[in-house]
């Protein structure tokens, strides 16, 4: 059986293993990954429309990995509207990227969920085999994360190298023409990097479980016997 103190760290790194699988599976089914403020240049360019015109021709948009909505504002008052991202739009995007970014999360969760199974496993009895044990959960961890990371900055990277916002707002707009003014990360992607730090956190927790404390030896006192004493 581990120690006390060991049986606690494992303990809390499942714990921190089963929240980052929640983190993830939320993170990716909310299409607040990005917001930003678009602006129709057609219909300013038609009115020729001036600093103090252009908020009528500005608009907003939110997306996720699977669905977003924005509102257009061309002039005439805003439009509400909604899209998915599968099975027509991501033709338009980065099509593999896109994918990637889903796959890599996915494999994240298996792996999330992999390294709590482990860390339940060495909190409640020592592994006979070394792959059972705090190696097996670090290696989990460790690929969880990184399958994390690798998934946030192929998003960051669809978004910044591949345009991916000005590319989803420009989506069937055969009229309109949208430029992007204003973008910024949000919630559930700021989620996905908490996730890789929680895993961080996990493998720090499981290298203090494996150091060994010296422990407290108490003296004891010997205990001279002499002839005297054996009299009595």
């Amino acid at each position: 059986m581990p120690g006390c103190f060991k049986k606690t760290l494992f303990a809390l790194a499942s714990l921190i293993s089963f929240v980052s699988f929640i983190l993830i599976v939320v993170a990716m089914g909310i299409p607040k990954w990005m917001t930003g403020k678009i602006l129709c240049k057609t219909g300013a360019d038609l009115v020729n429309a001036t600093d103090p015109e252009l908020v009528k021709f500005i608009g907003e948009i939110y997306y996720g990995l699977f669905r977003g909505g924005k509102i257009r504002q061309c002039g005439l008052g805003g439009r509400r509207s909604k899209f998915t991202i599968f099975p027509h739009m991501v033709k338009k995007l980065n099509t593999g990227l896109h994918v990637m970014i889903i796959m890599f999360l996915c494999v994240a969760i298996f792996f999330s969920l992999v390294s709590f199974g482990f860390c339940i496993l060495n909190a409640i009895k020592v592994p006979y085999r070394a792959i059972n044990g705090p190696a097996g959960a670090c290696l989990w961890n460790f690929l969880a994360g990184a399958f994390v990371v690798l998934g946030v900055t192929s998003f960051m990277a669809a978004v910044k190298l591949h345009h991916l916002t000005e590319r989803i707002a420009n989506f069937r707009e055969n009229v309109f023409r949208f430029v992007i003014l204003e973008e910024r990360f949000e919630d559930c992607f700021w989620i996905c990097v908490a996730s890789a730090t929680a895993h961080a956190v996990n493998l720090l927790l499981i290298a203090i479980s494996e150091i060994h404390f010296p422990k407290i030896k108490t003296k004891t006192e010997e205990v001279n016997v002499t002839a005297e004493d054996i009299m009595y």
